[in-house]
């Protein structure tokens, strides 16, 4: 376990002096309070809560934003250090391969979690200081929203470190997390729409629909924060997916949980068999 720590703190220490933690920190803060003041601007003259506005502006940008930051950071961590030639020193202090694997992966989501709670808690110290009103429902849902992000960074730091357990270099698996981040946030989306309207309810029914949607991590964020939270699904407009779903939130942090586990497990497999 203290090795595993070392290794967080060595991740942290690194991002620090490369500066990976100002720069995500200051972007998810600058681009955070545009969209709280943009977003929430009209809300006066509908009626709505500024937060829940801002809930529903902060969880889009998460599911295109997060998952790059994740795949930058993690997608070179171990295929990076073998081509350096530095996973061979670290290998021969008293640390297994797959407290190296927990280790880095520790180190990468603090530093999402400090980014996103910093960079988003401006939004919400902001909405504050212009003296809007805060009910503790959207406080509630503004705290879900951030640990789900998290999450969800959890979620794409892991598949980054499958890809840098696999790939023989680093352009390799850059390369391929670009592909991963297309699929999942961008193609797999635009493909599923294609096909429900293709088929229009005869083959696909309500069951193999949350399969699929299960099948996407940032459909399962999307689930959570945009459909799952009362006055945030009104306004995003996904109230009626909630009325027929039967994913239940449980279920769908356990899946967010399964995406973790799965993804880094595998990784740490593979490094483990991988000859140096």
């Amino acid at each position: 376990m203290r090795a595993t720590w070392i290794m967080a703190v060595k991740e942290v220490q690194e991002a620090l002096r490369n500066r990976w933690v100002l720069a995500t920190t200051l972007l998810m803060a600058g681009l955070s309070l545009a969209l709280t003041f943009l977003g929430s601007a009209p809300t006066g003259s509908v009626g709505v809560r500024a937060l829940d506005v801002v809930i529903v502006s902060l969880s889009s940008l998460t599911i295109f934003l997060l998952p790059l930051i994740a795949l930058l950071l993690a997608h070179d961590a171990i295929v990076g250090e073998m081509e350096r030639g530095t996973m061979l020193l670290l290998l021969s202090y008293p640390v297994g391969r797959g407290q190296v694997v927990l280790g880095k992966f520790l180190g990468h989501l603090a530093i999402l979690a400090f980014a996103t709670l910093l960079g988003y808690g401006a939004a919400a110290v902001a909405l504050l200081l212009t003296g809007a009103e805060i009910q503790a429902a959207s406080w509630l849902a503004f705290a879900a929203m951030i640990g789900s992000s998290v999450a969800l960074g959890a979620v794409f730091v892991a598949l980054g470190y499958l890809v840098s357990a696999l790939a023989g270099s680093r352009s390799t698996a850059a390369g391929a997390s670009i592909g991963i981040w297309l699929a999942l946030v961008l193609i797999y989306d635009m493909a599923l729409l294609g096909l429900l309207v293709v088929d229009q309810g005869r083959v696909i029914s309500a069951g193999l629909l949350n399969v699929l949607l299960l099948l996407n991590p940032t459909d399962i964020y999307r689930l959570v924060n945009l459909a799952g939270l009362g006055n945030a699904s009104a306004f995003s407009g996904m109230a009626g997916l909630t009325a027929d779903a039967a994913l239940t939130p449980s279920i769908l942090v356990l899946a967010l949980g399964l995406w973790t586990v799965l993804p880094l497990g595998m990784a740490a497999v593979s490094f483990s068999r991988r000859e140096l």
